[in-house]
Protein backbone atom coordinates (compact mmCIF):
# COMPACT_ATOMS: atom_id res chain seq x y z
CA UNK A 1 0.00 0.00 0.00
CA UNK A 2 1.85 3.52 -1.31
CA UNK A 3 1.22 6.61 0.44
CA UNK A 4 1.53 9.27 -1.33
CA UNK A 5 2.16 13.27 -1.31
CA UNK A 6 -1.35 13.82 -1.76
CA UNK A 7 -2.67 10.91 1.23
CA UNK A 8 -0.89 13.56 3.82
CA UNK A 9 -2.30 16.64 1.80
CA UNK A 10 -5.29 15.31 2.67
CA UNK A 11 -4.29 13.85 6.11
CA UNK A 12 -3.06 17.81 6.72
CA UNK A 13 -6.86 18.65 5.69
CA UNK A 14 -8.47 16.18 8.00
CA UNK A 15 -6.13 18.20 10.85
CA UNK A 16 -7.28 21.50 10.06
CA UNK A 17 -4.02 22.93 7.71
CA UNK A 18 -5.21 24.81 4.83
CA UNK A 19 -3.84 23.17 1.90
CA UNK A 20 -3.99 26.13 -0.94
CA UNK A 21 -4.25 24.86 -4.74
CA UNK A 22 -2.98 21.29 -3.48
CA UNK A 23 0.80 22.33 -3.53
CA UNK A 24 3.05 19.79 -1.99
CA UNK A 25 5.79 20.23 -0.43
CA UNK A 26 9.01 18.99 -0.93
CA UNK A 27 11.89 17.71 1.29
CA UNK A 28 14.07 20.62 0.60
CA UNK A 29 11.12 22.93 2.70
CA UNK A 30 12.73 20.90 5.77
CA UNK A 31 15.97 22.26 5.41
CA UNK A 32 15.74 25.65 3.57
CA UNK A 33 12.81 27.19 5.66
CA UNK A 34 13.51 29.68 8.11
CA UNK A 35 16.28 31.76 6.09
CA UNK A 36 13.88 34.33 5.87
CA UNK A 37 14.03 35.25 9.82
CA UNK A 38 11.17 33.14 10.55
CA UNK A 39 11.23 30.62 13.32
CA UNK A 40 13.34 27.52 11.82
CA UNK A 41 11.26 24.50 10.74
CA UNK A 42 11.88 20.70 11.89
CA UNK A 43 15.22 20.18 11.16
CA UNK A 44 16.68 16.97 8.64
CA UNK A 45 16.66 14.84 12.33
CA UNK A 46 13.52 15.84 13.31
CA UNK A 47 12.13 14.48 9.69
CA UNK A 48 14.24 11.36 10.00
CA UNK A 49 12.77 10.22 13.47
CA UNK A 50 9.63 10.83 12.35
CA UNK A 51 9.96 8.69 9.19
CA UNK A 52 11.49 6.29 11.46
CA UNK A 53 8.75 5.93 14.23
CA UNK A 54 6.29 6.10 11.57
CA UNK A 55 8.00 2.61 9.87
CA UNK A 56 7.78 0.76 13.40
CA UNK A 57 4.54 1.71 14.10
CA UNK A 58 2.83 1.56 10.54
CA UNK A 59 1.61 -1.86 9.36
CA UNK A 60 4.18 -3.29 7.32
CA UNK A 61 2.68 -3.08 4.30
CA UNK A 62 2.87 0.28 3.72
CA UNK A 63 5.26 2.02 1.67
CA UNK A 64 5.84 5.64 0.59
CA UNK A 65 6.81 6.41 4.08
CA UNK A 66 9.47 9.09 4.22
CA UNK A 67 7.45 11.03 1.23
CA UNK A 68 3.95 11.12 3.09
CA UNK A 69 5.67 12.15 6.40
CA UNK A 70 7.65 14.26 5.24
CA UNK A 71 4.72 16.29 3.18
CA UNK A 72 2.37 15.51 6.59
CA UNK A 73 5.07 16.82 9.07
CA UNK A 74 6.37 20.20 7.54
CA UNK A 75 2.96 20.95 6.61
CA UNK A 76 1.43 20.49 10.05
CA UNK A 77 4.12 22.27 11.73
CA UNK A 78 4.97 25.27 9.27
CA UNK A 79 2.59 27.89 10.74
CA UNK A 80 2.40 26.32 13.96
CA UNK A 81 5.89 27.05 16.66
CA UNK A 82 4.50 25.99 19.62
CA UNK A 83 3.61 22.26 18.16
CA UNK A 84 7.12 22.35 16.38
CA UNK A 85 9.16 22.77 19.51
CA UNK A 86 6.91 20.21 21.21
CA UNK A 87 7.88 17.79 18.99
CA UNK A 88 11.45 18.15 18.63
CA UNK A 89 11.34 18.27 22.52
CA UNK A 90 9.81 14.78 22.15
CA UNK A 91 12.55 13.98 19.48
CA UNK A 92 14.85 15.09 21.55
CA UNK A 93 13.21 13.00 24.92
CA UNK A 94 13.61 9.80 22.46
CA UNK A 95 17.27 10.59 21.49
CA UNK A 96 18.51 10.88 24.90
CA UNK A 97 16.56 7.17 25.77
CA UNK A 98 17.84 5.95 23.25
CA UNK A 99 21.36 6.72 23.56
CA UNK A 100 21.95 6.29 27.69
CA UNK A 101 20.30 2.63 26.64
CA UNK A 102 21.52 1.91 23.34
CA UNK A 103 23.82 4.27 22.45
CA UNK A 104 22.75 5.69 19.84
CA UNK A 105 19.99 8.58 18.58
CA UNK A 106 16.71 6.54 17.52
CA UNK A 107 17.33 6.66 13.62
CA UNK A 108 20.92 4.91 14.31
CA UNK A 109 19.31 2.09 15.83
CA UNK A 110 17.61 -1.02 13.59
CA UNK A 111 13.87 -1.19 13.63
CA UNK A 112 13.66 -3.83 16.20
CA UNK A 113 15.49 -2.11 18.62
CA UNK A 114 13.59 1.48 18.04
CA UNK A 115 10.36 -0.83 18.77
CA UNK A 116 11.72 -2.19 21.78
CA UNK A 117 12.77 1.21 23.07
CA UNK A 118 9.57 3.13 22.20
CA UNK A 119 7.95 -0.38 24.24
CA UNK A 120 10.30 0.09 26.95
CA UNK A 121 9.65 3.65 27.52
CA UNK A 122 6.29 2.38 28.00
CA UNK A 123 4.76 4.74 25.13
CA UNK A 124 2.43 2.30 23.67
CA UNK A 125 0.29 2.44 27.21
CA UNK A 126 0.96 6.04 28.05
CA UNK A 127 -1.67 8.43 27.62
CA UNK A 128 -0.96 10.79 25.38
CA UNK A 129 -0.41 14.47 26.64
CA UNK A 130 2.15 17.37 25.56
CA UNK A 131 2.63 18.14 28.91
CA UNK A 132 2.57 14.50 30.25
CA UNK A 133 5.93 12.26 31.24
CA UNK A 134 8.32 11.50 28.77
CA UNK A 135 6.56 8.83 27.31
CA UNK A 136 3.48 10.29 26.98
CA UNK A 137 4.71 13.64 25.02
CA UNK A 138 6.38 11.26 22.65
CA UNK A 139 3.09 9.41 22.29
CA UNK A 140 1.56 12.58 21.68
CA UNK A 141 3.91 14.22 19.53
CA UNK A 142 5.42 11.60 17.60
CA UNK A 143 3.33 8.16 17.57
CA UNK A 144 -0.27 9.58 17.58
CA UNK A 145 0.63 12.26 14.81
CA UNK A 146 2.04 10.03 12.46
CA UNK A 147 -1.15 7.37 13.17
CA UNK A 148 -3.15 9.92 12.89
CA UNK A 149 -2.10 11.19 9.42
CA UNK A 150 -2.05 7.62 8.11
CA UNK A 151 -5.36 6.61 9.19
CA UNK A 152 -7.18 9.68 8.16
CA UNK A 153 -5.55 9.44 4.44
CA UNK A 154 -7.84 7.79 1.92
CA UNK A 155 -4.89 5.09 1.27
CA UNK A 156 -4.55 4.31 5.32
CA UNK A 157 -7.90 4.39 5.74
CA UNK A 158 -8.12 1.38 3.82
CA UNK A 159 -6.16 -0.89 6.22
CA UNK A 160 -9.12 -0.51 9.24
CA UNK A 161 -11.94 0.47 6.50
CA UNK A 162 -12.32 3.88 6.41
CA UNK A 163 -11.90 4.88 2.82
CA UNK A 164 -13.65 8.04 2.99
CA UNK A 165 -12.40 9.14 6.50
CA UNK A 166 -14.46 12.32 7.80
CA UNK A 167 -13.89 15.39 5.39
CA UNK A 168 -13.60 13.67 2.22
CA UNK A 169 -16.62 12.60 -0.70
CA UNK A 170 -18.68 10.94 1.51
CA UNK A 171 -16.56 10.41 4.29
CA UNK A 172 -19.41 11.35 6.99
CA UNK A 173 -22.12 8.93 5.32
CA UNK A 174 -19.69 5.88 6.24
CA UNK A 175 -19.56 6.65 9.60
CA UNK A 176 -23.33 7.06 9.66
CA UNK A 177 -23.89 3.61 8.34
CA UNK A 178 -25.47 5.44 4.74
CA UNK A 179 -22.07 4.60 2.46
CA UNK A 180 -21.34 1.55 1.28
Amino acid sequence: MDLTRRDALSALAASGVAVVGGAALVESDVLEFGDDGKESALAAHDIDTLVAVARVVFPSEVTGIREFVTTYAVGRTEDRPTYRRGTAAAISTLDTYATEWYDGTFVELDRETQDTLLDEMGVATAHPDPNGSDAARVRYYLVNDVLFALFTSPTGGKLVGTENPRGYPGGLDGYRGGGE
